[in-house]
């Protein structure tokens, strides 16, 4: 561990010079990040839909390539399939644990996010083991029906938003919705938090609306949870929170619980929004797409399963601690390397087959890592397919002849970003 934090601390010192020098007045500013080298922000770009062309050339000529951060240990870049799947499976042989990044003297309860991506075994292990039922289809399946009523709340409001005569914002009145209220649904807050519950989920991500707002808005996120956890020990709900509780009483802490539904906010809110708006620009490209979305479960099943391939909003896994000498794709990687796994390079792998850069809603391929993969695997994977599945055919029936307003090429796609996404997405539903 020693090894690690003499590594973070040289890392962060150097960008923290490197920032500081051209820190501007609105704030922390991914895109104004160009004094790193462009190779090591090459995993967070994208062209469209599309991961960068360099990112392809990097694949194909070696699959585990060096990044080029001036410090004392390797970063590696993984870009292939398999090789990200063999990382990413390593549970032992890595660490993601929180401290590896802040220190073991830097960490304190108001800063550590908790949950299980931060998290080694065995305190990961234990983690997800009162997690994971609570995301089995049979559990799943109460969720169903609100899930189908959320939608349609959603498409009504887009109804009534276009009387207007001006185009509907399909991200404001389509995308970010549905999953909010969703996570509301699963983790039990009451209706009256629930204005304020969809503001900490906006606010959660806007990285680009300055480091002191984004970090506010994780703090104040933790600590919402801590107070509903505190609340629900006394009188449990009907979500997960509640349920966790009633099976595990004191067996789990305020601290720990707060972290799990913090963690499930952050891996269920951005990505699906993310998933919904873009899936659509992606199937508004062909109308027969769009239209096979509306015309059976099966065709639903498989073209979610190709847009969450295709698209992998999540870009970049949780960067990997090596805590011994192994290979990786042939390349010797140490103990204190640093691994960054590009989801979206591996999941356009030409090793899966034929035309990996382009839509196919009919192609069979292995399973994408679009949720990761290994004991870090999204657990809840399955909500998300749930939300996808009933949102797209519903959106496709309501509005058949919906349009964009704009030229895709006029979109604010985000230029730098570990979730993927876009801003705003202007609609005529006519």
């Amino acid at each position: 561990m020693g090894g690690m934090t003499t590594l973070r601390s040289q890392f962060l010192a150097w960008v923290g010079r490197r920032y500081l020098a051209r820190k501007q007045k609105t704030g922390f500013d991914l895109s104004k990040m160009s004094f790193l080298p462009d190779k090591v922000l090459m995993p967070l770009r994208r062209e469209g839909f599309d991961p960068v062309p360099s990112l392809g050339e990097v694949r194909r000529k070696a699959p585990v390539s060096r990044l080029p951060v001036p410090i004392a240990a390797n970063v590696w870049l993984v870009t292939g399939y398999d090789e990200v799947k063999q990382v990413l499976g390593k549970a032992k042989a890595f660490s993601t644990d929180f401290t590896n990044l802040i220190g073991n003297a830097g960490a304190s309860t108001e800063q550590n996010p908790g949950g299980l991506g931060f998290a080694d075994p065995p305190v990961h292990t234990r983690l997800r083991r009162l997690l994971t039922p609570e995301f089995t289809m049979r559990r799943l399946g109460r969720l169903t029906p609100r899930i189908h009523d959320i939608v349609e709340e959603c498409l009504s409001t887009m109804e009534k938003e276009a009387q207007s005569g001006e185009p509907v914002d399909l991200v404001k009145h389509f995308a970010l919705p549905i999953p909010s209220l969703v996570i509301c649904e699963l983790l039990g807050v009451p209706y009256e938090d629930r204005a304020d519950f969809e503001r900490l989920s906006a606010a959660r991500f806007d990285l680009f609306g300055g480091a002191n707002a984004s970090l506010g808005a994780i703090s104040e996120s933790l600590g919402y949870f801590r107070e509903l956890v505190a609340r629900q020990r006394q009188e449990p709900g009907d979500g997960l929170i509640g349920m966790i509780l009633r099976e595990h009483g004191d067996d789990v802490s305020d601290e720990e619980l707060a972290g799990l539904a913090d963690g499930v906010l952050t891996g269920g809110f951005e990505t699906t929004a993310s998933m919904l708006a873009l899936g659509v620009l992606v199937l508004l490209r062909d109308r027969e797409h769009f239209a096979a979305m509306a015309e059976s479960e099966e065709a639903t099943e498989a073209y979610v399963e190709e847009l969450l391939r295709y698209l992998t909003v999540v870009q970049v896994a949780f960067p990997r601690f090596a805590r011994e000498d192994m290979e990786i794709g042939g390349v010797a990687v140490r103990a204190g390397d640093v691994v960054l796994c590009s989801l979206s390079g591996a999941d356009r792998d030409g090793g899966l087959g034929p035309d990996m850069e382009r839509f196919d809603p009919h192609r069979s391929v292995p399973s994408h890592l679009a949720f990761g993969y290994g004991i870090h695997r999204c657990v809840g994977a399955e909500l998300a397919r749930m939300e996808l599945r009933t949102a797209y055919p519903a959106l496709a029936q309501r509005f058949p002849k919906m349009r964009l307003a704009v030229d895709e090429r006029k979109l604010a796609f985000r230029k730098l970003s570990i979730v993927y996404g876009v801003d705003s997405v202007p609609v005529h539903l006519d």
